[in-house]
């Protein structure tokens, strides 16, 4: 009788910020050497795209051959679901733990976001949740995670905060939520941090502009991680006065506090 095999590991592995940026940047300015050893060492991966998966591991190899050839890489997609409606919902949960199969027979498993670190503001929560309740290791590794990079650099304080994700689209709901925003930062001197897709972030700027009280502190950082990366902080009122020029198209993190 074989001995029974020894569980893998749910390994949350970071991915630079630099997407679709054209020729990529050597990753090791994004990742420490650490981590790259350790994503080169795996074979079986969850991956938001799978795509983007092969391109992430392509970068790897060019530092630290990887374990497997690429072609022989296990990715397996999340759900399409979890993209659109999140993965919060326990109903996601039996799904999340027949993707972790390959980590029961004793495989490690990395789990991967397009860009930063996933199940922060991206899927994959769930499948965190099922490794816990199926006694497996969940090991994060180091790299970059946007969120943080803007809270840092905003200047608003950076002990008590909350993110709140995407804001409504439809407008009379999106400025009662600038106003509520604005009204837990100045009662409870909590930082609130939201972001939007790139093609909205530019109205949304706009409309927070309008909304806000000339003396709230607003921080827009863009395209973290990327050449053209861009971080304005400033009062409402000093915003109106003195517009900057932003890459609004690319991501964007919005941060606002009293």
């Amino acid at each position: 009788m074989s001995a029974p095999r020894t569980p893998g590991a749910l390994v949350l592995v970071p991915t630079p910020l630099d997407l679709g940026c054209a020729p990529p940047p050597d990753i090791r300015a994004a990742l420490p050497i650490a981590t790259l050893q350790c994503a080169a060492g795996l074979t079986h991966w969850l991956a938001e795209n799978a795509r983007s998966a092969r391109a992430f591991l392509k970068r790897v190899n060019a530092v630290v051959p990887l374990a497997a050839p690429l072609q022989q890489q296990c990715i397996t997609e999340l759900p399409r679901a979890w993209h659109k409606h999140g993965d919060a919902d326990r109903s996601a949960d039996t799904a999340a733990e027949a993707l972790l199969a390959p980590a029961l027979q004793g495989h490690d498993v990395g789990l991967l976001s397009e860009a930063g670190m996933p199940a922060i503001a991206d899927p994959g929560s769930a499948v965190v949740r099922a490794a816990h309740r199926l006694g497996l290791r969940v090991e994060p590794l180091v790299g970059p995670v946007s969120l943080m990079l803007a809270l840092a650099a905003s200047g608003c304080p950076g002990q008590h905060f909350a993110f709140v994700g995407y804001l409504p689209i439809d407008a009379a709901q999106r400025v009662q939520a600038l106003r509520a925003l604005e009204a837990t930062a100045a009662r409870q001197r909590q930082t609130q941090i939201f972001i939007e897709t790139p093609y909205r972030n530019a109205a949304l700027l706009q409309v927070a502009l309008q909304t806000l009280r000339p003396d709230t502190r607003l921080a827009v950082a863009c395209a973290l991680g990327l050449p053209q990366q861009t971080v304005h902080a400033a009062t409402v009122a000093q915003w109106r006065r003195h517009p900057p020029t932003l890459p609004l198209q690319q991501p964007a993190v919005f941060v606002l506090g009293a």
